[in-house]
């Protein structure tokens, strides 16, 4: 008999069954599948899905869901923008464990004039109350309206004291203490490397969160030891170990003997091509280097000392003020598979205020800064050294781009 039914015959004979279907009870619902499959043909599985679909079409119009009010003000939104601006537009996770701490200050330093007439003890009470996950949804227009992809690697590998430098991997474990930096170099090339360009080198304490950028002329040595020289000055803390990639500009006699003039007792170099290895350091060459000072090729002096500027700023930022999650360990899910489990967010300051004592005169000086800066006063340097290094491309068009 299903041979003799057509598709328009068997729609309607579903059609009949979908209201008794929607109505009955488990076992009507087997007897009207049996009647339905016996005289259609289908399968069983074939029948409730058919019958279901069509008890969607010809039932009541599915109830339309409220949309759920918004739970803070406008004011409050307002003010967020103004701050989540202010503040270098750190995302959700970042923003609200400092939160306070930044409405403080930029409430302090009397930089939040253009949203006065909204701030309120209320309103500052709504935007402190937020949680990540709602700043991020509240921000998403915002951040949808406001940012050139593909970097070059000027990585060359050096065989010379390679096979002397222990091999240190991703698995290998984290740091289990502060004074242990990842080193890396980012090219400020454009896109070719050919002549001569500036070269940032990025320091990365993998325990602390805490990140030093210097820029110089080029990979040579006595360029190299300079910003070595200045990552030294500016650490915290007593370095104890360093840990770059297989790249001739960190591989060769003379940062060796930089390193023993300077008692640097643990040298390690990552596996090559396996970025995980340094995966601190090449996260920051993105994340701290190209994010602020974007991906043009800058080869003058002038540009060199405006990058160095821009780091300052930025170190302020990122090293004070914005928080960062540390890898804590490796957790088994029951499928097998491996989850890296992660502190709550933190500044590098308060890791490095944690793992330091009170009394330590190393870190008056660092405390004192600290007290000192303001959020807004950070963002308005950073947005002059960016226009300063958009007009200095701007001023070679024969550069390439």
């Amino acid at each position: 008999m299903s041979q003799e039914l057509t598709m328009a015959t068997r729609r309607d004979l579903t059609k009949k069954y979908a209201k008794t279907y929607q109505a009955a009870m488990k076992g009507e619902k087997g007897r009207i599948l049996t009647e339905l499959c016996a005289t259609t043909g289908w399968s069983r599985v074939n029948a409730r899905r058919a019958i279901r679909l069509a008890a969607g079409r010809v039932g009541p119009a599915p109830a339309t869901r409220k949309p759920r009010g918004r739970k803070y003000s406008y004011d409050a939104l307002t003010v967020l923008i103004e701050v989540w601006s202010l503040a270098g537009e750190p995302c959700g996770k970042y923003l609200a464990p400092v939160m306070d701490d930044t409405l403080e200050r930029l409430i302090r330093f009397g930089e939040l004039k253009r949203v006065k007439t909204r701030l309120t003890l209320p309103v500052i009470a709504e935007v402190k109350a937020m949680s990540p996950a709602t700043i991020d949804r509240y921000l998403a227009p915002t951040r949808a309206t406001r940012y050139p992809s593909g970097s070059l690697s000027t990585t060359s590998p050096s065989r010379l004291l390679r096979a002397s430098i222990p091999i240190r991997t991703a698995m290998d474990g984290f740091p289990k203490e502060p004074g242990y930096l990842e080193l890396d170099t980012v090219a400020h090339c454009g896109p070719t490397t050919k002549g001569e360009y500036l070269i940032t080198i990025n320091a990365t304490d993998p325990y602390l969160g805490w990140g030093i950028q210097v820029t110089v002329k080029n990979k040579a040595y006595i360029h190299m030891k300079t910003g070595m020289d200045f990552i030294i000055a500016n650490y915290p803390l007593a370095l104890k170990g360093v840990d770059f990639d297989n790249g001739s500009e960190f591989i060769n006699w003379g940062i060796i003997a930089w390193l023993d003039e300077h008692h640097i007792p643990t040298i390690t170099r990552a596996r090559a091509y396996q970025h995980n290895d340094n995966a601190h350091v090449e996260q920051r060459n993105n994340d701290w280097v190209r994010h602020y000072s974007f991906r043009y090729r800058y080869e003058t002096d002038e540009e060199m000392n405006i990058l160095n500027q821009l780091w300052a700023a930025v170190s302020d930022r990122k090293n004070y003020l914005l928080p960062c999650v540390k890898a804590q360990r490796w957790e088994s899910l029951p499928s097998g598979r491996k989850r890296c489990i992660y502190d709550k967010p933190r500044t590098p300051w308060q890791r490095l205020l944690d793992t330091t004592t009170p009394n330590d005169p190393a870190l008056t000086r660092l405390a004192a800064r600290h007290d000192r800066l303001n959020p807004a006063a950070i963002t308005r340097r950073i947005n002059e050294c960016q226009h300063q290094l958009i007009r200095s491309v701007e001023e070679h068009p024969n550069r390439p781009r």
